[in-house]
């Protein structure tokens, strides 16, 4: 019976197969074509700006992409997980800190989900975080200087895919595990995973003032594979929803075997519930290991926390924390409509699409309406919860956003397309397809209380023949779609880094009159500062040397450096004296099996070089500066170990 039906499944993903391949036309609507205004809605003529941006996921890049809209010009990469030698992240010495993790420096992550922080449930443009799913971990972003502030590690976690989902004042951040994994982390037969294994959903705390994340508790729930999350708003602030698949708990050939029930989950946490649970010491103190990696921007420097134990509440010991909302089949996206009544869960594998009420359900908690329990967490009934059904959607239901006109807009993977429909009445509005098997959309404050509307971003799984060739690997697409009337209309399509999983958008004047255009000399906090050429020097201390190094247009100081000897471990603290907006300087020497530096203004990085051989290594800007920046380089004598030659250092005719 079991190779039956994982035979009946084979040939339905068969017929889905075929159904994507047979696309629909390219029709003048979808494209744009005919709209003599298309091009017109999305050209910023030289030196205007967009009017949004837009912060997009990199996937196995582990970067964040930030692009303006509606243009879709690329502004920047901002490295969080991965390492990037552009601009010296995790190779110089300040930040590789923040990659820090129990399991040592881990130089790579998968990032899928950019969530803005919120005030009131709208986005306020202070942080971007955004989840890594491979080591699980939560980064924040810093809205004004675009660069990552600070990655936390999430124990008893395997796969940190339902994060970093934000609470409606962002009093939390969220962190849902998508692979169980045994709790506490042992060796344990795979096979004993029902026994062994849990699921840990957790609440992390950011600072109002700083941003400061800490993890304040982790909620354990059955060993289901918890895929995507939000908290509710308004009327449903206070709890946070969470998908679940694989409520069958097999742990091998999973397209087959995690798809045999009707209906999975949606965990719904009263997290206000869960407070009071930990304040009246009912959470367990749990052995963990974990890092927590912060970078000060007065020191410019990262630095890294060990944490030891991790509160943990069991739902059997504190009733009345989570609920589960039957939801058909294989949840993956669950998103909350503007008002927090409607709570949408996409069965993957549904022909239609369940919406949740917040009302109903509360009601239910009230009856008591359960169909039974699991764990100590009741599952309430699937009829008494029921707000209504979206059907005749599409195929592949995966994620929703909404706009601030009562719609909600759909992914459908299977059916490549997109499906406007009515809150309320499920009625569908409107549907357009995409180019090819989007994932998620995105609408500027789709997710939140006030949706700042007018366009939809689709992000596509498959690229084919959009573009030209680049070889077998091509660039995913997103694609831009005018959402102001009652029809969708495709704008623009661009390729993207990475493969975007998620992004988030906000109006550019939210973000734009706090950027920071320079850091403050006088401030920097740095311990290997230098704040003017006259103070630069190089410094022995046994075999170390410390080369304090200023840059400024168009040299270094020092520029010629002898009486470093092979063997020497030499840290150049090079810091940039310009106190004027976008001019970052670079550093790089011969022989560094290094990334290079990239100092902006104000600001100290310091580069490691273990020279190997005797000789004279240039050294030079590698970030293009003024007219004389060619001029702008040196040279570093090394002489073999246990020479006499004196360490002394000079620009110009100063020694």
């Amino acid at each position: 019976m079991k190779m039956k039906s994982i035979f009946k499944f084979s040939m339905a993903l068969s017929l889905l197969a075929i159904m994507v391949a047979c696309q629909p036309k390219q029709t003048s609507r979808n494209l744009g074509e005919g709209s003599s205004d298309a091009a017109s809605r999305v050209y910023i003529a030289p030196g205007q700006m967009d009017e949004f941006y837009a912060f997009l996921s990199g996937g196995f890049s582990g970067q964040v992409s930030v692009y303006g809209l509606p243009s879709g010009r690329l502004m920047k990469v901002i490295p969080v997980f991965s390492v990037d030698a552009e601009k010296g992240y995790g190779f110089n010495e300040e930040t590789k800190p923040l990659l820090q993790t129990s399991f040592g420096m881990v130089p790579w992550d998968d990032a899928h989900h950019p969530e803005l922080s919120q005030t009131a449930g709208i986005p306020d443009g202070r942080w971007l975080f955004i989840n890594g799913n491979n080591t699980p971990r939560i980064a924040r972003i810093d809205l004004t200087t675009f660069e990552t502030a600070e990655i936390i590690e999430i124990p008893n976690s395997g796969g940190n895919h339902s994060s970093p989902f934000t609470t409606e004042n962002t009093e939390y951040v969220v962190a849902g595990t998508r692979f169980s994994v045994p709790f506490p982390q042992k060796d344990v037969p795979i096979g004993s995973f029902k026994e062994n294994f849990k699921g840990a959903l957790s609440f992390i705390t950011v600072n109002p003032e700083t941003g400061h994340m800490e993890v304040a508790f982790q909620v354990l729930l059955p060993a289901f594979s918890y895929d995507l999350a939000h908290s509710g708003k308004g009327k449903s602030h206070g709890w946070t929803f969470f998908t679940s698949y694989n409520t069958e708990q097999s742990n091998t050939l999973m397209e087959a075997n995690a798809s045999q029930f009707d209906k999975d989950f949606v965990a719904a946490v009263n997290w206000k519930k869960a407070e009071e649970y930990v304040k009246a010491g009912k959470a367990r103190e749990i052995p963990a290991s974990y890092f927590h990696n912060v970078y000060d921007d007065k020191t410019h420097m990262a630095t890294s926390e060990e944490k030891k134990t991790v509160k943990v509440l069991i739902p059997s010991e504190c009733p009345d924390m989570v609920y589960f909302l039957p939801t058909p089949k294989s949840p993956h996206g669950v998103d909350v409509d503007p008002t927090g009544e409607y709570i949408v869960g996409a069965g993957k594998l549904s022909a239609d699409m369940a919406v949740h009420s917040f009302t109903k359900m509360l009601k239910a908690i009230e009856n008591k309406a359960f169909e039974t329990t699991i764990d100590g967490i009741p599952v309430l009934k699937y009829d008494e919860i029921l707000a209504g059904m979206v059907s005749s959607g599409g195929l592949g239901p995966l994620h929703t956003e909404f706009d601030a006109n009562g719609n909600a807009y759909t992914t459908f993977f299977i059916s490549s397309e997109v499906v406007k429909w009515k809150v309320g009445t499920w009625e569908v509005m409107d549907r357009v397809p995409c180019y090819y098997s989007v994932g998620h959309l995105m609408i500027p404050g789709g997710d939140s209380k006030q949706p700042f509307g007018k366009y939809m971003l689709a992000m596509n799984k498959i690229t084919k023949d959009r573009y030209l060739p680049t070889g077998p690997e091509l660039n995913q697409s997103a694609q831009l779609y005018d959402i102001s009337g009652d029809k969708m209309q495709l704008l623009l399509d661009f390729p993207t880094v990475g493969e975007p999983h998620y992004a988030q958008a906000i109006p550019a004047g939210l973000v734009q009159p706090k950027s920071k255009q320079y850091f403050s000399i006088a401030e920097n906090n740095h311990p290997h500062v230098t704040k003017s050429e006259a103070d630069s020097k190089v410094v022995r201390d046994g075999n170390i040397v410390r080369v304090y190094m200023t840059a400024i247009r168009s040299h270094f100081a020092p520029d010629n450096i002898e009486g470093i000897y092979v063997g020497d471990q030499v840290y150049f603290h090079v810091t940039n004296l310009e106190q004027d907006w976008d001019v970052p300087h670079g550093f790089a020497i011969q022989s560094s099996r290094n990334a290079e530096l990239l100092i902006m203004p104000g600001q100290t990085e310091t580069m490691f070089w273990a020279p190997d051989r005797p000789g004279v290594f240039p050294m030079y800007c590698t970030d293009f500066c003024s007219a004389l920046h060619q001029e702008m380089q040196g040279y570093v004598r090394v002489s073999a170990k246990g020479s006499n030659v004196p360490l002394k250092w000079w620009v110009g005719n100063q020694q």
